[in-house]
């Protein structure tokens, strides 16, 4: 009985997580439509959606601990309640992130871009799968998986490298888009922020199944 209790509670954790990645996610997302499309109204409502991620943090580490102080969970239960403190805090950094892309939308917006816009909105793309592959993992304790989702890093940082090494020749040619270029790797940096947050999680993910310290970033 004192188990069904607690797992019920930890099933109601892992939901609450569960949706605050989905929203994440979605801030993510929106952030680089925003940013393709010129469209600072989305990047105001992304702004005044953070309010939504950071009230979910703040429940999720309540809760946690609420369930360490009162149900005294140990092994796997611990640990398993341990990365979700670690998770929310990586997840609301990667939505801040993504309200700082939505402040440099806003700036843009009545600028004509240099060039369309390729290699960041994949860059967003590949964040979004990994913040979605890091909960699966997570929930489920797949080690495999979270070490799939550490390899998907590389892909983000090379694309910031492919980035950086477009907008200097942009900027060397262009001088006048100098301030713009800056923007944009920043915004490069950003995303690949957002990747290294989540390969943060995996290598706890690995570490707390295996024993094994790896360092996957």
């Amino acid at each position: 009985m004192v188990r069904s209790s607690f797992d019920i509670k930890l099933n109601k954790l892992h939901e609450d997580l569960r949706n605050m990645g989905a929203q994440v996610e979605i801030q993510v997302k929106d952030s680089i439509e925003a940013l393709k499309n010129h469209d600072a109204a989305l990047a105001e409502d992304i702004i005044n959606r953070d309010d939504v991620v950071d009230n979910y943090e703040a429940e999720i580490e309540n809760n946690c601990i609420k369930l360490m102080v009162t149900e005294n969970p140990l092994g796997v239960d611990l640990r398993n309640i341990f990365i979700a403190t670690k998770i929310i805090t990586d997840l609301e950094r990667i939505a801040d992130h993504a309200v700082d892309i939505a402040k440099i939308t806003i700036l843009l917006k009545d600028e004509e871009y240099v060039k369309k816009l390729i290699h960041i909105p994949k860059m967003g793309e590949i964040v979004e799968k990994m913040i979605e592959g890091t909960l699966e993992a997570y929930l489920n304790m797949d080690v495999p998986l979270a070490r799939q989702i550490c390899d998907m890093d590389d892909e983000v940082d090379d694309l910031h490298e492919g980035i950086f090494d477009e907008v200097q020749e942009i900027m060397r040619v262009k001088p006048e888009a100098i301030k713009q270029c800056c923007r944009f790797l920043i915004v490069s940096r950003l995303l690949e922020r957002m990747a290294d947050h989540t390969t943060n999680i995996c290598e706890r993910i690995i570490y707390l199944q295996t024993g094994e310290r790896v360092e996957l970033n």
